[in-house]
């Protein structure tokens, strides 16, 4: 299963397997899988403007991405429980979570708990063929352009240099409400804009009053990374400094950039509670929190970590809820802890995007997996391909039969040191390695344009969670 960026029609292929032509560009997440289905794959196109995919499959079926919307933006995704794959059995380790062999539940990352398969997964729902209508991109109405919000002089001239004019839906619905004041809940797709929704008015909120600090919590330290990459665009040449705080890097670093002035501090649940415990982050001056990806940082078990640190924060604080989807877990959350907050939709939440084709591809024997996944790669249309497996051994696994294989391919994963994580990425980005593989977790916060190809070895969860 695959997508390709490139127009055309898609081509039968032997085994069931389903190729895929579609426009290009993808972030995604993945999902992991059960022993119980046979092997295959969904395969989903990436839509345009940078989209992020989301991707997610079974032991018994490897799937594709499911692209977002316009805009450009952020991935999100979900690790969830399996029961093993590569034959054997295998542990599943996102983030801190662990798991069993066969027929153990399996811990989600972060500090969580295990996660069971919701519902019984239709794979019909994964094979899809968009029509010409679908691949339109759909208008909206836009109520406003970037110079009616009344930011700052040097935060238009930045915008400018970066050739923001028009703002997405997203931003146009919600930057005037944030520029009041108000706590805002954020409904969107993935690729919609949202970071740039919330840290434009933050922006000008510091500038009103340079006392004041901005936290901003995301799931994992790629993501964050990235908040932070733009934040700088956004603030280039203007005196606002911020630092990210996450794990996998030096704690004592971060202890060193936290005692200078931080207007802003990006940082991952876990690692900035341990830098709170320690009395090094203090919450006395933060005049607004961004949760970012909420769902997703839940999916991971950072729901005590959130819940301790919002509870520090001051009463009078602004809010930010930003998330994919809204479980019982997320309602709760927001309803003690935002204030008359205003949601904000756009698009649905639960679907994946009409421009992207998808297709399953049904294998029944297990020796059979890697010979198929060669002969999707050999395909002349496959230029740049993300492979999500469920596990770390399994990652490094397929990465060495790749290698062997004759493939420039990078990996990363949990384990691995941010720094060679960052490098694998960046070999990716520039096309010096072809095919990227990667666990969920590790993959949540990818931004990487001109991605042909998503594959998974997996089932999603659920529907939802493809």
């Amino acid at each position: 299963m695959y997508n390709n960026k490139k127009g055309g029609k898609p081509t039968a292929s032997r085994a069931g397997s389903g190729f895929s032509r579609a426009p290009a560009s993808g972030r995604s997440s993945s999902s992991n899988t059960s022993s119980r289905f046979k092997s295959g794959a969904v395969s989903q196109n990436s839509s345009s403007h940078g989209s992020r995919p989301r991707t997610a499959s079974s032991a018994g079926y490897s799937s594709g991405a499911r692209a977002s919307s316009n805009y450009g933006s952020r991935p999100q995704s979900g690790g969830y429980s399996s029961r093993g794959s590569f034959g054997g059995r295998s542990s599943s380790n996102f983030g801190r979570g662990n798991s069993g062999g066969y027929g153990s539940r399996s811990s989600i990352g972060g500090r969580g708990k295990s996660k069971m398969r919701g519902e019984y997964i239709d794979t019909a729902k994964f094979i899809y063929k968009p029509t010409a209508d679908d691949l339109k991109v759909k208008t909206h109405e836009i109520k406003h352009s970037f110079a009616d919000f009344n930011f700052s002089p040097m935060t238009n001239a930045n915008l400018a240099r970066r050739g923001y004019t028009i703002p997405s839906p997203i931003q146009d619905k919600s930057i005037p409400i944030a520029m009041t004041g108000k706590d805002i809940i954020g409904l969107a797709k993935t690729g919609s804009g949202k970071t740039a929704a919330f840290l434009l008015p933050l922006i000008q909120k510091v500038e009103k009053d340079y006392n004041t600090q901005v936290l901003i919590l995301a799931p994992t330290r790629e993501l964050a990374t990235q908040i932070n990459t733009e934040l700088r665009d956004f603030t280039q040449g203007m005196r606002i400094f911020s630092t990210v705080c996450v794990g996998g890097l030096p704690i004592y670093r971060q202890i060193q950039d936290l005692k200078r002035k931080n207007h802003f501090i990006i940082a991952t649940p876990g690692r900035l509670k341990d830098l709170a415990d320690r009395g090094v982050v203090k919450y006395n001056f933060v005049g607004a929190v961004v949760l970012d990806e909420v769902d997703h940082m839940l999916d991971m078990g950072f729901v005590d970590d959130i819940t301790a640190i919002l509870e520090q924060l001051p009463k009078t604080r602004q809010s930010f809820f930003f998330s994919a989807t809204m479980p019982p877990k997320i309602k709760a959350l927001m309803d003690r802890f935002l204030q008359n907050p205003e949601t904000i939709e756009i698009e649905s939440t639960g679907s994946s995007a009409k421009s992207v084709e998808q297709d399953i591809i049904r294998i029944t024997d297990r020796a059979q997996k890697i010979p198929k996944l060669l002969e999707i790669l050999e395909d002349a249309d496959t230029e740049r391909t993300l492979i999500f497996v469920e596990t770390k051994a399994g990652v490094e696994k397929l990465s060495d039969e790749l290698e062997f294989h004759g493939y420039k391919v990078g990996y990363i994963h949990g384990d691995k040191p941010q720094r060679s994580r960052q490098r694998t990425l960046d070999d990716f980005k520039s096309g010096k390695t072809q095919v990227m593989i990667a666990t969920d977790v590790a993959a949540r916060g990818i931004d990487i344009k001109d991605i042909s190809h998503v594959i998974n070895y997996t089932v999603p969860q659920t529907h939802n969670d493809y």
